[in-house]
């Protein structure tokens, strides 16, 4: 475990390797899952903002999905809020491509340039996952296994790519780029002590 600025890093976000591989699973963290992607308190006002701009990327379903539950959802199991789904399946905020890979209909307007939001820090983090301790004042980053993304894991071992450089401007857009410098440091030390003691 490291602590950088007042965040506890999993050794697995320094350790492990990773690289989207959307050929191999589809956009799946997109359409898997219980709830939708968390969202901080100031995302959701962002998209109340924003959603007439996004709404030409969206499906129908996920349109629908939208005007009856709203931009985000309390989810009670996971205690905080979250982009809706549809039919309990995918994020409402879905959009698929050409080779039918499901993309997010927020980043895609992003791209083109209607709103200057990329999309929530939640799902730009991923396979990383913030969790707050309102307590201790501490944040812990922590590498989030799933099977869905076992492409990416493989992919990502053969490019030699650890998690935290794959989501290094992800990292910086929620921690600034000091942050990352000290993490890089760090995992930088760290490998360079496993190589001595190995």
């Amino acid at each position: 475990m490291l602590i950088i600025q007042d965040v506890l890093v999993s050794n697995d976000v320094v350790e492990k390797h990773f690289l989207c591989n959307l050929n191999a699973c589809k956009g799946a963290c997109c359409v898997e899952g219980d709830s939708g992607a968390p969202l901080e308190s100031h995302e959701r006002q962002i998209l109340s903002q924003i959603y007439e701009d996004v709404k030409p990327y969206l499906t129908t379903e996920g349109i629908q999905a939208i005007e009856e539950a709203g931009v985000s959802v309390y989810y009670d199991e996971a205690e905080e809020y979250g982009t809706p789904l549809i039919d309990n399946g995918p994020c409402a905020f879905i959009t698929y491509d050409q080779l039918g890979i499901a993309k997010c209909g927020i980043e895609q307007a992003h791209i083109d340039g209607k709103i200057d939001f990329k999309k929530p820090i939640s799902c730009h983090l991923y396979p990383i996952r913030v969790e707050a301790n309102e307590e201790s004042g501490f944040e812990a980053m922590n590498y989030d296994k799933w099977d869905i993304c076992s492409a990416a894991c493989e992919l990502g071992k053969k490019k030699q790519l650890p998690v935290y450089k794959f989501l290094k401007d992800a990292i910086i857009r929620k921690y600034g780029e000091d942050f990352y410098e000290e993490l890089d440091a760090a995992a930088n030390y760290m490998s360079e002590n496993n190589d001595e003691t190995a």
